[in-house]
């Protein structure tokens, strides 16, 4: 894993960067918020996460199924899509590192 040292990220990233953060903005505050937050559950214990514990990659699926909505959209409503697109494969991501983490293939 590549961890960043020191203040703001700069260079050729800086846009792959402002992505990220609106991504992590329509999950905290927007549209995420709005639809999957109840009781202040943490991300990690929002239903995407509960259905996958389940046995089902239900984060993989809802990427694939936003992606290819978002080719049907235009403007800002396409953007939205994509962004929830990306929540879902981080937490896609959360959830492998949690698996192996649990079989002792990662720390």
């Amino acid at each position: 894993m590549v961890e960043h040292k020191g203040g703001g990220m700069t260079g050729p990233y800086d846009s792959l960067m402002e992505i990220f953060k609106q991504a992590v903005l329509q999950a905290s505050e927007g549209k995420g918020k709005e639809r999957h937050v109840f009781n202040n559950e943490s991300f990690e214990e929002q239903i995407m996460f509960i259905i996958a514990r389940w046995g089902l990659s239900f984060p993989a699926g809802q990427a694939v199924k936003k992606i290819v909505e978002a080719n049907r959209l235009q403007g800002e409503a396409k953007i939205r899509e994509l962004l929830g697109a990306l929540n879902y494969c981080a937490g896609e991501i959360l959830l492998v590192k949690e698996k192996y983490r649990i079989e002792g293939l990662i720390q």
